[in-house]
């Protein structure tokens, strides 16, 4: 049995599916809050529907319903998703992300040292724990002292956290910094789908940072397969079973010619307003992924050329353009 944490959240959703597909058992957790419209998380659980999932309503703060989770469920792997998501918000509530992303993250970490049935826990970090860091592509040996936001301090907690669980425990722990994914199903709040349907609607969009921002556009597709590579490799660990990989596309892309796909796949222009940059965000992000192809054997395939217009087409069907 493997449990997905966010298993109605974007990536989490479609790390269920391939799972199912695959034919593993899989229970998936997920508070179903509102942080964005509630209806696209139950979507998602409704497309997850097969005989080898079981949904479990609750949330990583309520230590009892995770205890009863472990209990029935005995999940001997665990792909951790769930958290509060977005950096602009982080900084407008704080404590949402601490007792989500820190708080949680340790519930979730003490039920699996207490049950003794995982073999391998895998956690998603993010690439905004790479902060203010200068020094592009990003590798995971790269310092990360100096984040820029709540979301990305809590996610750098969360390695440290993990590491100290390795260290005096023994979990075996693999942390996955993504960056920037986008695709099919994807998050509302997230430039990709946010501009989709803005130009749809014939709605202006706020571009940030004058438009000249740059980033690791990460298909969807490449994102669950990395996800899966790295959950079923149990090999490459050194003395302290944790280790920390990048997954992202690998070639940055201006924020600008992504919209450029985006109008090209839907057929009509953007009604552009270029703004400053806003707090919390980094210029550009670009991933290091040396380590991620050399232990894992993953690389992306999916260029925004290609993976845009899945997502318009997604679009299309979905909001009924």
């Amino acid at each position: 049995m493997i449990l997905v944490t966010g298993c109605a959240g974007f990536i989490g959703h479609a790390v269920v599916r391939a799972l199912l597909e695959r034919g593993e058992l899989v229970v998936g957790l997920d508070n179903l809050n509102s942080y964005y419209d509630p209806e696209l998380k139950q979507a998602r659980l409704a497309n997850c529907a097969a005989p080898g999932f079981c949904f479990v309503h609750a949330d990583l703060v309520d230590r009892p319903a995770l205890s009863d989770l472990f209990r029935a469920h005995r999940p001997a792997r665990i792909v951790h998703l769930a958290a509060q998501a977005g950096v602009r918000y982080s900084l407008e509530n704080p404590l949402a992300y601490v007792d989500s992303n820190v708080a949680g993250f340790v519930n979730l970490l003490e039920c699996a040292r207490a049950g003794g049935n995982v073999a391998h826990f895998v956690y998603a970090s993010s690439s905004s724990v790479y902060g203010a860091n200068a020094k592009q592509p990003f590798s995971v040996d790269d310092a990360v002292e100096q984040p820029i936001s709540m979301y990305a301090a809590t996610k750098r907690a969360d390695e440290l956290i993990a590491y100290v669980y390795a260290v005096q425990f023994g979990l075996r722990l693999t942390g996955l910094r993504y960056f920037t994914v986008y695709g099919p199903w994807g998050r509302p709040d997230m430039a990709a789908l946010k501009f989709a349907r803005a130009i749809f609607e014939d709605r202006p969009i706020e571009i940030y940072g004058q438009g000249e921002m740059r980033r690791d556009f990460t298909y969807i597709d490449d994102i669950v397969r990395g996800t899966l590579s790295a959950l079923d490799d149990t090999t490459h660990f050194g003395a302290v079973p944790h280790r920390l990989y990048n997954l992202g596309n690998n070639h940055p892309e201006e924020l600008l010619h992504f919209l450029e796909i985006l109008e090209k796949a839907i057929g009509k222009p953007a009604q552009r307003i270029l703004r400053p940059m806003q707090p919390g965000d980094v210029r550009s992000t670009a991933a290091d992924i040396e380590a991620t192809v050399r232990d894992l054997g993953w690389r992306p395939t999916t260029s925004i050329d290609v993976g845009v217009p899945r997502l318009v087409d997604w679009v299309r069907r979905h909001y009924r353009y």
